[in-house]
C-alpha cells in the first residue's frame, strides 16, 4: 500500500504506474482518494477545534459556579452538550472517512520498479537467464502421475472420492522423495544462514488483507466459516504476519527465515483443477524464505533470494530459468518479481516452480512492521519472500529430469542420505 502523502504529492505518478499494470479502471480512484483524504483532514481540524473550545468552556464552567453564577454555568454547559453531539458526528465521519480512504489505497498498486518489462501479462515476461544445458533424453518420458503410478506412489482415484480434484495420495518411494526434497531445502536454507520456522498454518483477516491484494485473497483463500481465520495460501503470510505492529531494532536486522508448512489454495480462474495431473492443486507443502530488511538493503537481498532457488535446483541436477515478470504480471503489492522455471525434458520448456518478490514497504505499511533507528526515527521495514522449493509442483521437474531409459529415477549425491542412501529408486510397475 501507498503512502497516502505520496498519492497526495505524485497523482500523476500513480496514475502514470496504474496504466503501466494495465489497470486504468483504476485510475479515477486516484482523485477519488485525495478528495476523501483532503475531506477527512478538514473534518479532523474541525473536530480538533471542537475539542479544544470544550476544555475552554468546562474550565469556564468550573469558574463560574466556583463563583455561585449557576445561570452562566448552565448556559454553557447546554453549549458543551450541543458540542459534544456534533463532535460525535464528526469522529463517525471521519471513521466513515477513514475506512473508505484505506479501502482505495489498498486497491491502487504499489509503485513497480523502473527496471521492470511492461507487458499485460505472463506471456510477456522476460527471460533473464538459463542455468544448466537443458537435456531432452532419446527415449520418451511419461507423464508424471504416470511415472509416479509405476512405483506405486500415488492415488488419484482415492484422493477424488475422498476430498475431489485437486487431491491427491503421495505413497511409497514418492512419498519419501516427497519429504527427502522437504528436508534437503530445509537444510539448505539452514546452512546459508535462514532460521527455521513451522508458522501456524491459519491466520486472521487483518494479516490476510495486510499480506496481499483483494483480488489475491478472493482467488486463493479458504475461510473457516463462523471463525475470524484463514487457511494459508503459503507460510509467506503468516511469516511476515509474525511482525505484526512490531518496532525491530535496526540492529537486528535483516531477519532472514525458512519456514515450512502446508498450503491450501481455492485456485479460483484457474479454469479447473487438472484431474490427472498435481501441478496445479488444492493442498501441496512448501518451504519458503523470507526476510525484512532496511529498505537500502531489500535490492540486494532481492538478488540473493532468486539465486537460492537456482542454487537448490541446480545441485539436484535440474536445468532452470529466470524470467522477469512484466508490468501486468505483477500483484498489486509487489514492486519487482522474478520466476524461476524448471525444464520439462518431455514437454520440452520450463514450467514455474517459484517466484521472487520485492514489496518494499507496502506490507510494512498495512501491517506496521516497522524499525528503530540507531538515531531513534522510526521507519517502515522493507519485505521479501521466495520459494525455496514447492512439491509436488518441483517432483514433476525432478523425475522428469532423473528419469532412465530402463524406468529407475537417478537420486543426485546431495539428496541420498535424505533416501537412506540410495542412489536410485526402481519402479515396481512397468
Amino acid at each position: 500500500m501507498l503512502d497516502i502523502k505520496f498519492v497526495r504529492e505524485n497523482p500523476e505518478i500513480v496514475k502514470e504506474n496504474i496504466k503501466k499494470k494495465f489497470q486504468d479502471k483504476k485510475l479515477p480512484l486516484v482523485d477519488e482518494v485525495i478528495e476523501l483524504d483532503e475531506e477527512r483532514r478538514r473534518v479532523i481540524v474541525k473536530a480538533d477545534e471542537l475539542r479544544a473550545n470544550r476544555n475552554k468552556i468546562s474550565k469556564e464552567i468550573g469558574a463560574l459556579m466556583a463563583q455561585g453564577k449557576r445561570e452562566e454555568g448552565m448556559a454553557l454547559k447546554e453549549q458543551v452538550t450541543a458540542q459534544a453531539k456534533e463532535l460525535d458526528e464528526l469522529t463517525k465521519k471521519q471513521d466513515e472517512l477513514g475506512k473508505r480512504v484505506t479501502e482505495i489505497m489498498m486497491s491502487i498498486p504499489n509503485i513497480i520498479d523502473e527496471s521492470v518489462p511492461i507487458g499485460k501479462d505472463d506471456s510477456e515476461n522476460v527471460e533473464v537467464e538459463k542455468y544448466g544445458e537443458p537435456v531432452v533424453p532419446d527415449f520418451d518420458i511419461p507423464y508424471h502421475t504416470d511415472i509416479m503410478e509405476t512405483f506405486d506412489g500415488i492415488d488419484l482415484e482415492s484422493a477424488g472420492r475422498v476430498a475431489g480434484n485437486g487431491f491427491y495420495y503421495l505413497m511409497g518411494d514418492i512419498a519419501r522423495l516427497h519429504s527427502a526434497v522437504i528436508s534437503y531445502a530445509r537444510d539448505f536454507m539452514i546452512d546459508r544462514g535462514f532460521t527455521y520456522v513451522v508458522p501456524p498454518f491459519m491466520i486472521r483477516s487483518n494479516v490476510v488483507t495486510g499480506v496481499m491484494s483483494f483480488e489475491e485473497m478472493d482467488a486463493m483463500m479458504y475461510k473457516i466459516e463462523g471463525e475470524d481465520l484463514y487457511l494459508i495460501g503459503t507460510s509467506e503470510h503468516s511469516m511476515i504476519g509474525k511482525f505484526i505492529d512490531t518496532i525491530t531494532p535496526e540492529s537486528e536486522l535483516p531477519k532472514t527465515l525458512t519456514s515450512y508448512s502446508p498450503c491450501f489454495r481455492k485456485e479460483k480462474g484457474a479454469h479447473g483443477i487438472e484431474e490427472r495431473g498435481v501441478y496445479r492443486i488444492h493442498q501441496f507443502e512448501k518451504q519458503e524464505m523470507v526476510v525484512v530488511c532496511k529498505p537500502e538493503e531489500s535490492k540486494m537481498w532481492f538478488d540473493k533470494l532468486w539465486q537460492n532457488t537456482v542454487d537448490l535446483f541446480r545441485s539436484l541436477d535440474i536445468p532452470v530459468r529466470t524470467l522477469e515478470c512484466c508490468s501486468g504480471d505483477l500483484a498489486d503489492l509487489k514492486v519487482k518479481s522474478v520466476d524461476v522455471e524448471a525444464w520439462s525434458p518431455r514437454q520440452k520448456k520450463y514450467f514455474e516452480v517459484g517466484s521472487c518478490s520485492n514489496l518494499t514497504d507496502a506490507q510494512a505499511r498495512r501491517l506496521k512492521i516497522r524499525v528503530r533507528g540507531e538515531d531513534g526515527k522510526i521507519y517502515l521495514a522493507h519485505t521479501l519472500n521466495n520459494t525455496v522449493v514447492a512439491p509436488p509442483r518441483m517432483l514433476i521437474a525432478f523425475l522428469e529430469n532423473n528419469l532412465n531409459a530402463d524406468g529407475t529415477v537417478s537420486i543426485p549425491e546431495a539428496l541420498r542420505m535424505y533416501m537412506g542412501g540410495n542412489d536410485k529408486i526402481v519402479p515396481k510397475n512397468k
